[in-house]
């Protein structure tokens, strides 16, 4: 059967639509197209139009520039496999967020980065980049982590061995380096970072795939995955186990991210990547470089988010900061009079967004130097001075914050009878019976919830038997009069809902909760 000149023209003209749309995307001026006498395809006049950065034709030449600078590191320990991490918050979705050069278990005895881990030793591996000419590179802190032996592997296959610098828990970042000069490196780009949207290439050791390039296009900025200093980039260009510590370039090839995470059902790629951005990584890494460790500011104290809810409890609907749960007993904070229950709304002049925000600012003062902290209490506005101390290891301070977790009942252990209950729940006073029954401290103080009723907000925010309410709206509690009268003086305000403050396993939260009638 023939085949019309109809159908070839249009076939021709969808193949011209199609190369001039990609053209428009690489920034490429596309031409006009026209039909002669004959039906055929022939170029007409080039418009003028604005050049826009885009798609390149291809990212070979980008490759070609960068990939002499990027490492894969092979970590050699005697660190137990460490498992796959989820996202605070996201407990419940039915996948993981994998930090990549770990050695979690997976099927078929492997580590998480394709390494045995089998037997006393740990095989483990990443990636890195050369940030100098004579042997400075950046990785992610869990690829060496534990590391007993480094070896890093460069592009043309040869090896050299690598020693740690320094590594800083807090953003996942490391620094090591090696012996030479003459190094190819690449700069990390501070000052105009892609647009969502735009396109990225990433470069790493996957599963041991050493030099492989993957691309994509930044998808999002300021990922809040649990952490105190990073806000993440997060972009699709394919990245895996293996990548970590990999860098993520710009289609100028600048450096713009640090490969360090992934969101994946099964360990794999399917693209949703976080970055560290460059400007913290490249901070992070001088300061490693040039002290060996990271030091910041820190005054001792346990702070959460201030919600919308939680805002409009406190009588600062419209407001953000973060609220004090609680203070380090001796710590700056103590010392200094901030209390339980302070809401921060601005440290040193800058206002506060979220509690991220806070611990940011603060890590930004030098130990021994002055924050302000701007805080509501009670209604009114203040401004306290802290005097900063060094921020203790992230290991440290998760060491030091871990309660009891298996406080549960004792056997035989005799209670009060509770009284009405108050917001859905059956509150009981301190006594040494429900010290024992509920494993509480001796200096523990406040009231002890005995029930909480189902289908109520108490319920539905979690609270439960065993927890202690040492703090209703801006009074201390002692007994369960002292909860009844907050809350009825709160309800005479005219206030929708009252913030709790409740202790569990020797932790402090705010909980605000509803006021019925």
């Amino acid at each position: 059967m023939a085949v019309t000149r109809t159908h070839v023209v249009i076939g021709a003209l969808a193949g011209a639509g199609m190369a001039a749309a990609a053209m428009a995307g690489a920034g490429m001026r596309p031409p006009s197209f026209a039909l002669n006498g004959q039906g055929q395809l022939i170029k007409a006049s080039m418009p003028d139009l604005p050049s826009t950065p885009g798609a390149p034709m291809s990212f070979a030449d980008i490759f070609e520039k960068v990939s002499p600078a990027v490492v894969s590191i092979d970590v050699t320990s005697h660190a137990p496999a460490a498992s796959v991490h989820g996202i605070p918050g996201f407990e419940n979705f039915p996948f993981d967020i994998v930090p990549k050069g770990q050695g979690g278990q997976v099927p078929g005895g492997q580590g998480g980065d394709g390494g045995p881990v089998q037997g006393p030793k740990q095989m483990s591996a990443g990636s890195g980049f050369f940030i100098s000419a004579d042997g400075y590179i950046v990785t992610n802190n869990h690829v060496v982590e534990h590391a007993d032996d480094i070896k890093v592997v460069l592009k043309d296959g040869k090896e050299l061995k690598g020693t740690v610098v320094g590594r800083d828990e807090a953003t996942d970042l490391a620094v090591i380096k090696v012996e030479g000069h003459d190094y190819p490196y690449v700069d990390f780009e501070n000052s105009s970072k892609p647009r969502v949207g735009d396109w990225v290439l990433a470069v790493g050791n996957p599963f041991s795939l050493g030099n492989t390039a993957t691309a994509g296009i930044v998808s999002a900025y300021n990922r809040d995955l649990g952490e105190n200093f990073v806000d993440y980039i997060q972009i699709d260009a394919p990245i895996n186990r293996g990548n970590s510590g990999g860098p993520t370039f710009d289609t100028f090839g600048r450096v713009i991210g640090v490969n360090t995470a992934i969101f994946s059902p099964s360990g794999g790629s399917v693209g949703i990547g976080f970055d560290i951005p460059a400007d913290v990584a490249s901070q992070v890494a001088k300061q490693l470089i040039s002290t060996g460790k990271i030091q910041r500011g820190y005054i001792g104290a346990t702070i959460q988010p201030l919600s919308t809810e939680m805002a409009d409890s406190f009588g600062l609907s419209g407001r953000t900061g973060a609220v004090v749960a609680d203070v380090v007993p001796g710590g700056p904070a103590q010392k200094a009079g901030v209390e339980s229950g302070d809401v921060v709304v601005g440290v040193n002049g800058h206002p506060i967004a979220s509690y991220t925000e806070m611990t940011r600012e603060v890590a930004k003062v030098p130990a021994g130097d002055v924050a302000r902290l701007d805080i509501f209490r009670e209604g009114k506005e203040r401004s306290i001075d802290v005097h900063t101390a060094l921020r203790p290891s992230e290991s440290q301070l998760a060491q030091n914050g871990q309660g009891d977790e298996e406080g549960g009942d004792a056997a035989g252990g005799a209670h009060a009878a509770p009284g009405a209950p108050i917001l859905g729940m059956n509150l009981v006073p301190m006594s040494p019976s429900e010290r024992q029954q509920f494993n509480l401290s001796p200096t523990a103080h406040g009231v002890v919830i005995e029930g909480v009723k189902e289908s109520t907000d108490a319920s539905d925010k979690g609270l439960q038997r065993g927890d202690v309410i040492i703090r209703a709206g801006d009074r201390e509690v002692a007994s369960t009069g002292d909860v009844a009268a907050a809350v009825d003086a709160w309800r005479k305000e005219g206030r929708k809902e009252i913030p709790l403050a409740v202790s569990r396993a020797g932790r402090t939260i705010f909980v605000p909760l509803k006021i019925e009638g």
